[in-house]
């Protein structure tokens, strides 16, 4: 299992190289910062050094677990980012495809709600207000219980 909190752009393909030798299925996303307001032009995002990939690390041990991963892969960055910049990955793999995209997705809907980042547009006149969770985030949630 990797886990990686950091300022930095990763490289998905040298991520990749290797990842899940031996499973069925590999599952990738990679999410973007993107302005859903036609206005930001970055997104900071803050976090507690350790505390975070503490969570972050939880998660994935509980995904790795409930859908017999054989890999796993998480890169979370922080700090200010552009739009259309890649702001986080998330990797699987299992025996099975549904096992693998199961498991992204359950990662992917914890670190969207649960995963300690804090985040706030920046528009041209300076950073705006934190962001906070939308009701449909909170309720993807809901269907891994």
């Amino acid at each position: 299992m990797l886990i990686r909190i950091q300022p930095e752009p990763f490289d998905l393909g040298a991520l990749l190289n290797g990842f899940g030798a031996g499973a069925g299925a590999v599952v990738t996303f990679s999410g973007l910062v993107r302005d859903d307001t036609g206005t930001m032009q970055a997104l900071e995002l803050e976090h507690y050094p350790g505390m975070t990939e503490k969570a972050v690390a939880a998660i994935g041990a509980r995904a790795s677990d409930r859908w017999n991963l054989t890999d796993l892969a998480v890169i979370h960055r922080y700090g200010r980012l552009s739009v259309g910049e890649a702001i986080m990955c998330v990797a699987t793999a299992a025996r099975h495809r549904a096992e693998a995209f199961e498991a992204a997705e359950y990662l992917m809907d914890y670190l969207k709600s649960r995963a300690p980042f804090w985040k706030r547009e920046i528009g041209a006149d300076g950073p705006g207000a934190w962001v906070v969770a939308k009701d449909a985030d909170e309720d993807a949630l809901s269907r891994w219980d």
